[in-house]
C-alpha cells in the first residue's frame, strides 16, 4: 500500500564513502536510543510525543498506528476526525470480515495533543476477541468509518524482512528502483517528505516493525536519529550536479502553465515567482541563462544552490549554506548505509538488492532526456552555475571516484 497521505554500503574513505562496509549507525550529537520512547507505526497519522506539541493544525485525515503485531496480540489506536466519536476497526481474513472492535483504552498523549477530545482511541485484538489469531497468516485491519487500511499482516517468504529508507536528493524520484523494490515489501511509503513531522519521525523510528520501504526527499540531519533508531537501511544515489541543476531548471519551466491558473497556482507555493522567471528565460541562449542566475528570486536560489549539500547538511529548507556545511555533508554521507553514483547506477542497485537479500535482477536506470543532458553540458561552461554547485561537485566527484575504485561488478 502506498502510504503517502496525499499521496554502499559505505566505509569511511578519507575523501568520501564507498561501496565496502557498513556505515556507523549512531549520529553524532543525537540522543541515545535509551532516551527515546517506544514509537508506533503510522500510515496517515501518528501518535504525538507528549514532550512536544505536534504541528498538525492543517492535517485533517484520520490518524492511526500499530504499536506491535506479536502474533497473538495486535495493539494500536485510531484517532477519528470526529473528536467525540469512538473509533472502530474491522478485521478481515482472506477478504472476509470476521471482527469489529471498538476502542477501549484512553491515550492521554492523543488527548493532550488535541487529536481527540477524550483520548478513547486505543484498541487491542487478541485471542480473547479473535480466537486463533496467532495462527492467522494473512489479515487486514481497516478503520470502519473511512475504510482506511490500518495494518496488514502478510506472512510470506516473498517479502524482505528489512526496512529501507531510499533518500531522494533529486527533484525527480527514481521510478525504476522504487518500482522494482515495491513488490518485495509488505508495506511501502512514498513521498514521505509530505508527512507531518511528528508522524514521519515515528514512522522512521519504530524499531519493532519489519518489511517496510520508505522513499522521499528528506533533510537527513533532521531525521537521521529516527531512522538509525528504527534500524532502517539508508540509501542515497548521488547525481551529477549539473544534470540535477538542469533537471530542476526544466522542472521550474514545466510548471509555467500553473502560474496564471487561479485554480492551480497555489500548488507552486513560494516558487511561483521562480517559475514565472524560469518561463521567461531562453535556455538555449547563454546570455539569457546568465541573466537568470544574476537575477533569480530567493526561492529559486534555495532550489538550485548546492541541493545535495542542503539534503546532507541542513535541518530546515530555508537554512543558509556555508562552507562548513560541506564538511558536515561528508560526515553525514559517511553514515548513510548505501551510497552510489548515477554514473554507476547498476552498482548502486545491485548493492541495495544484495544488502536487502532480495533475489531478483536489479533494475536498469531510467534514461535521462537528451535535452537535460545537453543543457547540463551548457551549464558547465557558465561560471555562475559552477559557483552554485561548488560543494556538490566536490561530493559528487568523491563519491564517483570511490565507487569506481571499489566496484568490480
Amino acid at each position: 500500500m502506498h502510504g503517502a497521505p496525499l499521496a554502499h554500503e559505505v566505509g569511511r574513505d578519507a575523501a568520501a564513502p564507498h561501496l565496502v562496509t557498513d556505515a556507523a549507525r549512531q549520529a553524532d550529537g543525537l540522543a541515545p536510543p535509551s532516551s527515546r520512547r517506544r514509537a508506533s507505526v503510522f500510515r496517515s497519522g501518528g501518535r504525538p510525543r507528549s514532550s512536544r506539541s505536534p504541528k498538525l493544525e492543517t492535517f485533517d485525515a484520520v490518524k492511526f498506528g500499530i504499536d506491535a503485531d506479536q502474533g497473538h496480540v495486535i495493539s494500536g489506536y485510531v484517532a477519528p476526525d470526529n473528536q467525540l466519536a469512538v473509533s472502530r476497526v474491522r478485521v478481515s481474513v482472506e477478504g472476509r470480515s470476521v471482527l469489529e472492535v471498538s476502542a477501549t483504552g484512553v491515550d492521554e498523549g492523543i488527548r493532550a495533543s488535541g487529536w481527540h477530545a477524550t483520548g478513547l482511541c486505543r484498541f487491542v485484538i487478541d485471542e480473547h476477541n479473535l480466537p486463533g489469531l496467532s495462527e492467522i497468516r494473512n489479515l487486514d485491519i481497516h478503520d470502519v468509518d473511512t475504510n482506511v487500511l490500518i495494518h496488514r499482516r502478510a506472512v510470506g517468504s516473498e517479502f524482505c524482512d528489512k526496512k529501507l529508507l531510499l533518500i531522494n536528493a533529486s527533484i525527480n524520484e527514481d521510478p525504476a528502483l522504487q518500482d522494482s523494490l515495491y513488490p518485495h515489501f509488505e508495506m511501502s511509503y512514498f513521498n514521505i517528505n509530505k508527512f507531518p513531522e511528528d508522524i514521519l519521525a515515528h514512522i522512521l523510528g519504530n524499531p519493532y516493525i519489519k518489511s517496510r520501504l520508505f522513499a522521499g526527499s528528506l533533510l537527513i540531519p533532521r531525521y537521521e536519529g529516527e531512522y538509525d533508531f528504527g534500524n532502517c537501511i539508508s540509501a542515497l544515489l548521488v547525481e551529477d550536479p549539473f544534470v540535477e541543476m538542469a533537471r530542476r531548471m526544466f522542472w521550474l519551466r514545466s510548471r509555467a502553465a500553473l502560474v496564471d491558473d487561479e485554480a492551480q497556482s497555489w500548488r507552486l507555493g513560494d516558487l511561483i515567482e521562480a517559475v514565472r522567471f524560469a518561463a521567461e528565460t531562453d535556455y538555449d541562449d547563454i546570455k539569457s541563462v546568465k541573466h537568470f542566475f544574476r537575477m533569480l528570486p530567493q526561492e529559486a536560489y534555495r532550489l538550485l544552490f548546492n541541493p545535495l549539500t542542503r539534503v546532507l547538511a541542513t535541518r530546515l529548507p530555508d537554512d543558509r549554506i556555508f562552507p562548513a556545511n560541506s564538511i558536515i555533508a561528508v560526515e553525514v554521507l559517511a553514515r548513510i548505509g548505501i551510497v552510489g553514483h548515477r554514473n554507476y547506477y547498476e552498482a548502486f542497485a545491485a548493492t541495495v538488492f544484495d544488502r536487502l537479500e532480495i533475489v531478483a535482477p536489479p533494475p536498469s536506470p531510467s534514461p535521462i532526456p537528451a535535452e537535460i543532458l545537453a543543457f547540463a553540458e551548457r551549464l558547465r561552461g557558465i561560471k555562475a552555475a559552477v559557483d552554485f554547485l561548488v560543494f556538490d561537485e566536490v561530493i559528487s566527484r568523491s563519491v564517483q571516484d570511490a565507487v569506481a575504485r571499489n566496484w568490480a561488478g
